[in-house]
């Protein structure tokens, strides 16, 4: 637990300076504890040293961890690839979704919360960088998707997700961020409630700071947190 209270100061003390470079409010940034590939203990540690906000990238993996911790009062963010015939597992548990890239997946998240009563934020995931292994929406089809999801039902489009390329200098991720910023920009100009697009989830544990500088308002974080992944 040390080890996690030691790392958590630190991402703190960087989420602050980065605020301050910027002139925000660090209580504008939202952090996102990446806990994929971590034990439920672990999870109860961080837990336990102040962080109640984490995202997992697997449903089934993730559904055992709530289940060990039910006791806590947590916050769980979808943040991986969501495949359809996952949804029905995955509405019930996940708080938000991040990673909406598609109608048909949309269609049936709406379905599911419908049928539970249930109001589900999501976030629609944008492609920049041209890799092919990551999801996401390509620039050009977002204002499409953006206006099939804002007419669903039980979804609440809050703003925009991101994957960039993973490139050892942060500063040349940068124009990726700024991208997104300038795209929910766009989203905001045409939407009928812009009020409510107030979220740019990006940036990682190395490059989040840059992010921040960028507009981001939730960065997920994980090795800076927990140390390097086990798989």
């Amino acid at each position: 637990m040390d080890a996690i209270r030691e790392n958590l100061q630190r991402i703190r003390d960087r989420i602050r300076n980065a605020c301050g470079r910027a002139d925000r409010d660090p209580g504008s940034v939202r952090l996102i504890a990446v806990s994929k590939t971590v034990a439920p203990e672990r999870i109860r540690q961080a837990a336990a040293v102040g962080l109640n906000v984490f995202g997992e990238n697997y449903v089934q993996e993730a559904l055992g961890k709530m289940d060990s911790l039910g006791d806590l009062n947590l916050e769980w963010h979808f943040i991986g690839h969501l495949q359809t015939n996952k949804v029905r597992q995955a509405v019930p548990h996940f708080h938000w979704i991040q990673t909406v890239d598609r109608v048909k997946l949309a269609r049936e998240i709406d379905r599911r919360a419908e049928a539970l009563g249930k109001s589900m934020p999501v976030l629609l995931q944008v492609h920049l960088g041209g890799e092919e292994t990551k999801a996401g929406v390509d620039p050009e089809d977002l204002p499409d998707l953006f206006e099939e999801v804002s007419r669903m039902s039980c979804l609440e489009v809050r703003g925009l997700m991101t994957l960039p390329p993973y490139l050892e200098d942060p500063e040349e991720v940068r124009p990726y961020f700024r991208q997104l910023r300038r795209l929910l920009e766009v989203l905001r100009d045409r939407a009928s409630e812009p009020e409510r697009l107030t979220e740019l989830s990006m940036g990682m544990s190395h490059d989040f700071e840059v992010a921040i500088e960028e507009g981001a308002t939730m960065v997920r974080v994980g090795t800076a947190l927990f140390g390097p992944r086990l798989s």
